[in-house]
């Protein structure tokens, strides 16, 4: 009973075979890393100010890029018309407006490839009856966040083709952090689907909120990340660990926007200052968390993704505060923002792992030891 309960999550693979939730769970995680090069590839986008190099949105002939100097041409004076080219790149030439038009095609031909490489093999182990109810539901779900993510997507590059130079903050935000959910959820599905030799023993609710809590952080980091990044606030109060030349700003400059909540999103020195303080409490936490992990698990692929999860978080902050210093050059603002992409996924793992714990010794029944199922890995 232990060793058929330990093989997977019954709810979510049903009766399939071994081999057919293998083929699954690979096709997830080849969509996990689908989603997660195009948020890198925007990424760099953002970074290089590429985001409203194309004007339009064509959902299928978009997917060919100008193929002739009069197509350039065209779309080059499209993007002259925005306020952007004129504000900040007037007298570009034609080659440099084919720099960041084709960061922004990539970014868009991966959103595409993404869709496809999801839709098509859903539809295939569908069609084969590979893919059981709960999953299917959860498929499903997935598929729209992504069909959501494309319009979300164009709203947000449509804030910046009026009389902005750049595209709206909270757009930004939004954007990336519906990518990063999509992301989350591909990967734990995936993990639920994960085959397992043994089950682990029970673990107090304080470590399974732990690294739930943790995770759910990391998500409100990022989106905190892209509102500086929206703002440009990295160029600003480039000190540390004082800002504005104190720890604790003066609280009439952290709070003169009315009403109140915009600063938050508005302010540039109180979007930093958030996301400055909430690096230093996912530190606490992680730390912890890491400790309460290493006394009460057993298991040391559990307290060993707790420790790399706490070592991932220390070396973002610390590639954060240098990129702060050194006033954000292209190439560690990269770095930033892709350490914060291993950092979310290193809490993802970790959250679902412990969370499968529970789940499974859940499903132990009544009457057995649940605290002598003990892990052998």
């Amino acid at each position: 009973m232990v060793r058929a309960l330990a093989r997977s999550d019954p709810t979510m693979t049903g009766t399939l075979s071994n081999r057919h939730t293998r083929a699954v769970r690979l096709w997830l995680y080849a969509a996990a890393a689908l989603v997660l090069a195009m948020v890198l590839v925007g990424g760099a986008t953002r970074l290089t100010e590429a985001g409203l190099s194309i004007t339009e949105w064509k959902p299928v002939t978009g997917v060919v890029p100008p193929l002739s100097h009069e197509a350039w041409q065209a779309a080059f004076a499209q993007y002259q018309a925005t306020a952007q080219y004129r504000a900040m790149n007037g007298g570009m030439s034609l080659e440099a407006f084919k720099t960041i038009y084709w960061w922004e095609w990539a970014h868009r031909l991966l959103g595409r490839v993404v869709g496809v490489a999801f839709l098509l093999p859903f539809l295939f182990f569908l069609w084969r009856g590979r893919v059981a109810p709960s999953l299917r539901r959860r498929l499903w779900f997935i598929f729209a966040l992504g069909a959501l993510q494309g319009a979300v997507g164009w709203w947000m590059v449509a804030s910046g083709l009026a009389d902005r130079v750049e595209v709206s903050q909270y757009r930004l935000a939004s954007h990336l952090l519906l990518a990063c959910l999509i992301y989350v959820a591909l990967i734990l599905t995936a993990l639920r689907l994960d085959e397992r030799t043994a089950l682990l023993a029970a673990l107090p609710g304080r470590v399974r909120g732990g690294a739930v809590a943790l995770l759910v952080l990391v998500l409100a980091q990022i989106y905190l990340g892209a509102l500086v990044a929206g703002l440009r606030a990295g160029y600003a109060y480039n000190t540390w660990p004082l800002i504005d030349g104190a720890l604790l700003p003066d609280a009439g400059r952290l709070f003169f926007e009315t009403p109140l909540w915009r600063n938050a999103f508005e302010n540039i020195l109180t979007v930093q200052f958030d996301h400055r303080m909430l690096a230093y409490v996912i530190f606490l936490i992680a730390l912890l968390h890491a400790i309460d992990v290493a006394r009460a698990a057993k298991d040391r692929g559990m307290r060993a993704g707790a420790f790399v999860l706490f070592v991932a978080i220390v070396l973002q902050i610390g590639l954060g505060i240098v990129t702060l210093l050194w006033v954000v050059p292209l190439s560690l603002a990269f770095l930033h923002q892709a350490m914060a992409m291993l950092v979310l996924t290193a809490a993802t793992v970790h959250a679902a792992h412990v969370g499968w714990v529970r789940r499974v010794v859940e499903a132990v029944p009544r009457g057995q030891n649940r605290a002598s199922v003990v892990p052998t890995r």
